[in-house]
């Protein structure tokens, strides 16, 4: 048995490389009609049973969070559920003799689900079925994943095969969620869909009693605090390979840039230039530069720096309040930014060397935090548009046209959008259940997820 299950996790590794391009392609001739996938919770052996909810938890929401691919409800489901392709049987094939046909009871209508026709007909009307099991081995959560393309119903299973893998992980739920993380991603990536395990977000907590820097896994898991400074530190961001993270802190009095290592967490010793306020930092695309708003000389204007502090200079020069750089992520020549020049706050895009200023946002209401996308070509921000003073919500704009897309819809305030790294959901803060938390939502406006719920945390931030 271990053999034959080598083999065919061996051969659907292969399959899988093959039938991603094929599913790329039919997702988008389906123009925005998302394929359906059949996920029934999976079932493990031994002790890896007590694990399971936890890892069916996390495959479910792994998948049907992911916004390429659409879940078909579980109440449509057959009773039986395979769990490896022998469990599988093909319908019988009809008899050639008539004579036979009349003497014999008519042919079942259903396998009970060990037919792959059973999850691509109604009621189900799955396009991909998953399905596996958990074991331990000497002392190893061990996972076995496979994925079927349903549009090849009438073949065997191993001819349907799209994803079948040996997944490992501890014996404990952190193991569990391991394991139903990879399994997810591999689904995910055959509608050409991107994971979001692995990436963390950074935000402000105050649980503690002071606001701290924290960080947490994507899904809310795994919260845990960065910093322990016993004073007030806000707007975290973190460099684009993931290994650094820059923030403001009131440590020493005035506010100051901070610059950490993640692992090990360590304070880089950033030199903040002679100022009553240097705060808002970014990283450049390449990671080398930190651009952050700073009071030297007029408040406030954007200065550049290295990674250290050293070789700053101003960008903007504008005896206005200038603040929230970032820099496009794509190019590296443009700057987004929010600033007050023209009245009410408003976002702006300006040249790194300060130069062609352009209003972004019309003027009209409060505008602020922009955000770059990866590609460099639109921006999430927060906007009182349409709405009175500090009702904000989150919107998304193409900075080429301005066209713009509003994604929350006044409940509650909502603001500090952040961007996945591939782009595909959003991070936010908002106060709709009564007082500021994190949330996560597909970058079209889909359903928003609460990830924190201890004390009052605001200011995410996105990264690797």
């Amino acid at each position: 048995m271990k053999k034959l299950v080598g083999l065919a996790v061996a051969a659907a590794g292969f399959l899988l490389i093959l039938h991603a391009q094929e599913i790329r392609e039919e997702v988008n001739k389906s123009k925005g009609k998302l394929p359906v996938i059949a996920l029934p919770d999976l079932k493990g052996s031994g002790e890896a049973q007590a694990f399971m909810a936890t890892f069916n938890q996390t495959l479910m929401s792994d998948v049907s969070g992911s916004g390429v691919v659409k879940v078909a409800p579980k109440t449509t489901y057959p009773l039986t559920v395979p769990q490896q392709p022998s469990d599988f049987t093909q319908p019988p094939p009809p008899s050639d003799n008539p004579r036979a046909r009349r003497n014999t009871p008519p042919p079942p209508t259903s396998g009970g689900g060990r037919w792959l026709l059973d999850w691509s007909s109604p009621p189900v009307s799955a396009n991909y079925l998953a399905a596996g099991y958990t074991a331990p081995q000497n002392g190893v959560l061990v996972l076995y994943g496979w994925a079927y393309d349903l549009s090849r119903a009438t073949a065997t299973a191993a001819e349907a095969q799209v994803v079948g893998k040996r997944y490992l992980g501890s014996i404990d739920e952190a193991g569990a969620r391991k394991v139903a993380h990879e399994f997810a991603a591999d689904i995910i990536a055959l509608f050409g869909g991107e994971s979001l395990a692995g990436t963390h977000i950074y935000f402000v907590s105050n649980r503690t009693g002071h606001k701290e820097i924290w960080a947490m896994d994507f899904d809310g898991k795994n919260q845990r605090q960065i910093t322990h400074f016993n004073s007030d530190s806000i707007e975290p961001v973190a460099s684009p390979d993931g290994t650094k993270i820059a923030f403001t802190s009131w440590y020493h009095i005035t506010p100051g840039i901070f610059v950490f290592s993640v692992d090990p967490v360590r304070d880089l010793r950033f030199y903040n230039q002679s100022a009553s306020v240097n705060s808002s930092p970014s990283f450049s695309p390449d990671g080398k530069q930190i651009i952050y708003s700073s009071s030297a000389g007029k408040c406030c204007r954007i200065f550049i720096a290295n990674l250290d502090g050293t070789g700053f200079r101003a960008v903007s020069s504008m005896s206005s309040i200038d603040t929230e750089p970032k820099i496009n992520p794509k190019t590296g020549s443009e700057i987004v930014f929010t600033s007050g020049r023209s009245g009410p706050q408003q976002i702006y895009k300006m040249n790194m060397d300060g130069a062609d200023v352009e209003r972004l946002s019309d003027g009209t209401g409060e505008a602020g935090n922009p955000a770059w996308h990866p590609n460099g070509q639109i921006i999430a921000y927060a906007w009182t548009r349409g709405f009175s003073a500090g009702a904000w919500n989150i919107f998304t704009m193409d900075v080429a046209s301005k066209s713009y897309n509003q994604l929350t819809h006044g409940e509650g305030k909502n603001e500090h959008p952040s961007w996945a790294p591939g782009g595909t959901h959003l991070v936010f803060t908002s106060n709709r259940n009564g007082r500021e938390q994190i949330y996560t939502m597909l970058a079209n406006g889909g359903p928003a997820q609460m990830l924190t719920t201890q004390g009052v945390n605001n200011r995410p931030f996105w990264g690797k």
